[in-house]
């Protein structure tokens, strides 16, 4: 039995305008969740089915955990549905406490609402901007409004249709320097017109973000 001391336990949930039996394929599906799981680097093909394949247990239907007692469910009907992740633990818990693996789910299921909500069409292509910066400056960066998703995760759409999720490990009100992600998602990019967005978020984030990395399709996980 794997020991849970320490974690702190959390509860993400999102609902959606789509049927139960859609979401389930959206979550379990490695094509599909390429579509909308995590940020594109060179080796998010083999997380997906490390994670979702190798390491998943289907301990019901709609449902699937994993070895640290989290799991991810799906339920409702076939006009809506809620997809929520939790997971128990002993540590401490409350908003006042960070745990990367919460504010993943936070980013990566509002992800998945944009692509069920939206349906965009073509290819997924992601830029991961990451850095030293404060909430505040980073949220500047979008003149549309943000919607909040706990004190640490943030997202909008901007005007050209793109995502926007801003995680940081403070919360986004705080006026001191942390560790920050933005993920801009894009779907149905050509080449030229993916690069030209590579160049204005790079130019963008840089002068805000200390240590300052763009991370995409072809290059590796930047350190944490």
């Amino acid at each position: 039995m794997t020991d849970h001391r320490g974690l702190k336990p959390y509860d993400v949930e999102v609902s959606l305008p789509t049927g139960r039996d859609t979401v389930w394929q959206a979550v379990t599906q490695p094509p599909l969740l390429h579509q909308w799981f995590g940020w594109e680097y060179d080796g998010l093909d083999a997380e997906i089915r490390q994670l979702f394949v190798d390491e998943a247990t289907m301990w019901a239907p709609e449902r699937m955990g994993w070895a640290d007692g989290s799991f991810l469910e799906v339920t409702g009907d076939d006009d809506q549905a809620t997809v929520r992740v939790h997971r128990e633990g002993s540590g401490p818990s409350g908003p006042e406490r960070y745990d990367a693996i919460e504010e993943a789910w936070r980013a990566f299921l509002t992800q998945l609402r944009f692509l069920l909500e939206r349906a965009p069409t073509g290819r997924r292509r992601t830029l991961y901007l990451t850095g030293l910066t404060t909430g505040p400056k980073a949220l500047a960066l979008a003149t549309t409004d943000w919607d909040r998703f706990g004190p640490r995760t943030a997202s909008t759409v901007d005007p050209a249709g793109h995502l926007l999720v801003v995680s940081s490990r403070a919360p986004l009100t705080t006026k001191s320097p942390a560790r920050t992600e933005l993920i801009v998602t894009t779907y149905g990019l050509d080449d030229d017109a993916f690069d030209a967005l590579q160049k204005d978020w790079t130019n963008r984030w840089s002068p805000i973000a200390t240590n300052a990395e763009t991370t995409t399709a072809t290059d590796p996980a930047p350190d944490n």
